[in-house]
């Protein structure tokens, strides 16, 4: 005798109206996802599952958050991380944002998966039932980022580097940190090139970011 599946209720959280409509139709379409809820910024997630949570009220739970990073007020890090403070439901992040900082972020703010907006339909419904189920999911891309996030921790900087890093936060130019380390420019640009590879980013405002999140700086 065959068990009828059990529903996943879905809160989909994005600030784009018509995205949020292609996702319902979408989810919508799949047997054992039920979207029972849209929000257009992390404060207006947190509202609603607050609400579902309450078991006075008759609104129905909310299984999985599915979430996009960047949205006026609340972003989706953030909102994640207060979520998984208040033991609510797991997210899974959906968006068009694949830079190693907003992976690592959104992994370290407690998301269960991040897939990007371009993902096969069928890798995001198996996303949302591993997601539903506590289990991790990334997409292929979000995978290698993470390997080469993990190979790079293993490169430590240099004395040096994270002194040239405490400078360039400072604001000053490749002559201004030849002259303040007593090194040419030529050497600068070297050291530059070994900061951007171990911190996986490709310019200074990156780097000087990544560094004070890892606090280096």
């Amino acid at each position: 005798m065959n068990h009828p599946k059990p529903i996943i209720n879905v809160l989909l959280v994005d600030d784009h109206p018509v995205v949020r409509a292609g996702l319902r139709a979408l989810l919508e379409g799949f047997d054992e996802v039920q979207v029972v809820g849209e929000a257009s910024n992390g404060a207006a997630a947190l509202d609603m599952i607050a609400i579902a949570q309450n078991p006075a009220s008759n609104v129905e739970k909310i299984d999985v958050v599915v979430m996009d990073i960047a949205m006026p007020g609340l972003d989706g890090i953030t909102t994640t991380q207060r979520l998984q403070a208040q033991d609510g439901p797991p997210v899974l992040i959906l968006t068009t944002y694949d830079t190693q900082t907003d992976v690592l972020a959104a992994v370290e703010a407690g998301a269960k998966g991040y897939l990007l907006k371009d993902a096969e339909p069928e890798k995001l419904r198996q996303a949302i039932i591993n997601t539903a189920a506590g289990k991790p999911t990334v997409s292929s891309e979000v995978a290698a980022l993470l390997m080469n996030r993990m190979q790079q921790s293993h490169e430590r900087l240099s004395d040096r580097e994270r002194q040239l890093l405490a400078h360039l936060a400072t604001g000053a130019t490749n002559k201004q940190l030849a002259q303040s380390l007593f090194i040419s420019e030529a050497t600068v640009k070297t050291h530059l090139v070994h900061i951007y590879r171990k911190l996986g980013v490709t310019n200074r405002t990156a780097a000087i970011n990544t560094a004070r999140e890892q606090r280096l700086i």
